[in-house]
């Protein structure tokens, strides 16, 4: 039985042209090949499975084979070419650093650099996963690298740019890799199949460059499971199987129960979805993907952003023509809502449902509030000039009938509006003027809702009443009888405030000012309690136009006696005299 060779390595690219999605590096490589311009580092970074290491053997090859193609290829036919190709070339070097990252093996490497080639014009070095290397190995390279031999020639490759030493990169020339589109990865998978004669549906391979994410080796794999799968023969329902992937048709479906507002549906195709095992956070996010293809498939001129296969363009461009724009962007916002708010719900599966039980009446409300829109814009406005002459009017009215009756009350007469020759001025109504308009509706909220009453709308505030005005002289016992007798009412209450006003000293200033100790800063930042107190002390004293200021004073700590020797000593302080007693009885003081 033969040894089976997986497909990633059977059809790797060993020319520039078989490179799949990178013309724009190798056609720089060609150039630099044909021109002899090639510089003696070359530094290949980007996602996986893109083809740097691929890129790197290619160029490797083509530098040192003796008789390059005119599109600069090699020729596989050279001693070079053939000694690369049975791995035996002692003139190209792969070095694994995820292996080999010490300062021995790159001090090994720097010793080989120093022994020209035998065979052909170079020795490359292809360093892969270069951002494995320690600091002190990239430290060991640096001279090297940047002035090695004139044979000598080095290419990395990583996937961390960011990892590498910016003193590494300046001695490089660096190509950034980019992601294979799924139209290259499609069509790369097309070709593969027609030759190991596999039977392969487009929207099959179509899914499966879309799984690989940019990377051709993942697409190659999955291509080869499929292969292990269903034989021969790949069917788009076959891969949406094996690789768990939801089938277009239920976002297709669940867009048409949107549009018809059915939710019963809408349930059900959910609860279909969830039974198949699939993650609901998946949904969301493919359903949000569905919508942005819809607002894709609405203009021609960007259809073919759309990463799907071209019958599924035409499907999703018929689904776009009944749905308007303001529909799409809308559920877009409600779909990625949901997908950011999706982790922090409890109940996760109500949480989706109520998204697109709300994408149903999207359209309504839009309608809603475009009529609200135009009844303002509709509206007409008054110029200064009317409404100067409106005020005016109003006050005369209210000046000649100073009591409304009911029916003034209730029906409103509209005000004409002026002449071309009356002036703000005027003192005279233009009432016998004939007017043909219609009477200006009046204003019955902040949105100009004529039926509508919010419940929001600001009330009107009452005109805060003035303080009387009190300024009785008191007298310190006064203060400090009132100060008292807070204390007492309100150590119930708040006995931590009171205990900090307790021993206050409230002490009078002067006729507008109050001066207390405390020893705790909390005190006065007890709003509340200090507000009540000042109340309290206005009431009491009938003077209101007083502050209190405080007076921060540090504790005095106490000395506290422990040891019959601090208490003796502090008994000699007081009274001398009791040494010579302690003296004359002989008496002995404890530790």
């Amino acid at each position: 039985m033969d040894n089976f060779v997986v497909s990633a390595r059977k059809y790797r690219p060993v020319t520039f042209d078989s490179v799949v999605g990178q013309k724009a590096i190798t056609s720089t490589l060609r150039n630099a090949i044909r021109t002899n311009t090639l510089a003696q580092a070359f530094f290949f970074c980007g996602p996986r499975g893109v083809g740097k290491t691929t890129c790197a053997r290619i160029m490797a090859k083509t530098i040192n084979c003796l008789n390059p193609t005119p599109d600069m290829e090699a020729c596989d036919e050279c001693e070079s070419c053939k000694a690369f190709n049975n791995s035996s070339s002692f003139n190209i070097y792969e070095l694994d650093a995820a292996s080999n990252n010490s300062v021995e093996d790159i001090r090994n490497l720097v010793d080989q650099v120093r022994i020209p080639p035998q065979v052909g014009k170079y020795k490359v070095y292809i360093i892969d996963e270069v951002h494995m290397l320690s600091q002190a190995a990239f430290n060991a390279f640096l001279k090297t690298l940047e002035e090695p031999p004139a044979y000598a020639k080095f290419i990395m490759a990583t996937t961390e740019k960011h990892k590498i030493l910016a003193t590494i990169l300046s001695r490089c020339q660096i190509f950034d890799f980019k992601r294979i589109t799924v139209e290259d990865i499609s069509k790369h998978l097309e070709s593969i199949a027609e030759k190991e004669n596999v039977v392969a549906e487009k929207d099959a391979l179509n899914i499966i460059a879309q799984k690989a994410d940019g990377a051709l080796r993942d697409a190659l794999s999955i291509f080869d499971q499929m292969v292990s799968f269903s034989g021969n023969t790949i069917t788009y329902k076959d891969v949406i199987e094996n690789l768990n992937v939801l089938d277009y048709e239920y976002y297709f479906q669940m867009l048409d129960h949107i549009l018809a507002k059915d939710v019963n549906s809408i349930l059900l195709l959910l609860n279909e979805v969830v039974d198949k095992g699939f993650d609901i956070q998946h949904f969301i996010q493919g359903l949000a993907s569905h919508l942005r293809n819809l607002l894709l498939g609405r203009n021609q001129a960007v259809i073919d952003l759309m990463e799907v296969s071209q019958q599924l363009k035409m499907r999703y461009a018929q689904q776009a023509q009944r749905c308007s724009q303001y529909f799409i962007l809308k559920a877009l916002d409600f779909a990625n809502q949901c997908d950011l708010n999706f982790k922090n719900s409890s109940n996760k599966r109500l949480h989706l449902e109520i998204c697109l039980m709300k994408m149903c009446y999207i359209e309504q409300t839009g309608v809603q509030q475009q009529t609200q829109v135009q009844q303002q814009v509709v509206r007409p406005q008054q110029t200064p000039v009317q409404t100067q002459t409106q005020t005016q009017t109003q006050t005369q009215t209210q000046t000649q009938i100073p009591t409304p009756t009911p029916t003034m009350t209730q029906t409103r007469t509209p005000i004409p509006s002026p002449s071309p020759t009356s002036t703000p001025q005027s003192s005279t109504p233009q009432s016998s003027t004939p007017q043909s308009s219609t009477p200006t509706p009046q204003r019955m909220g902040r949105l100009n809702r004529a039926a509508t009453i919010s419940i929001t709308a600001d009330e009107p505030k009452a005109e805060k009443e003035e303080e009387e005005r009190l300024d009785n002289d008191f007298t310190q016992e006064q203060l400090t009888k009132a100060w008292n007798d807070f204390v007492q009412i309100c150590q119930s209450k708040s006995p931590a405030f009171t205990a900090g006003i307790k021993n206050a000293e409230p002490k009078k200033v002067s006729k507008s000012e109050v001066k207390f100790k405390i020893d705790n800063i909390l005190v006065v930042k007890n709003q509340d309690n200090m507000q009540t107190l000042h109340e309290y002390l206005k009431k009491e004293l009938r003077n209101n136009q007083f502050l209190l200021k405080e007076e921060v004073v540090e504790r005095v700590h106490e000395t506290v006696l422990y040891t019959d020797r601090q208490k003796f000593e502090k008994m000699i302080n007081d009274n001398p005299n009791v040494l010579e007693i302690k003296n004359a009885l002989g008496l002995q003081i404890g530790v």
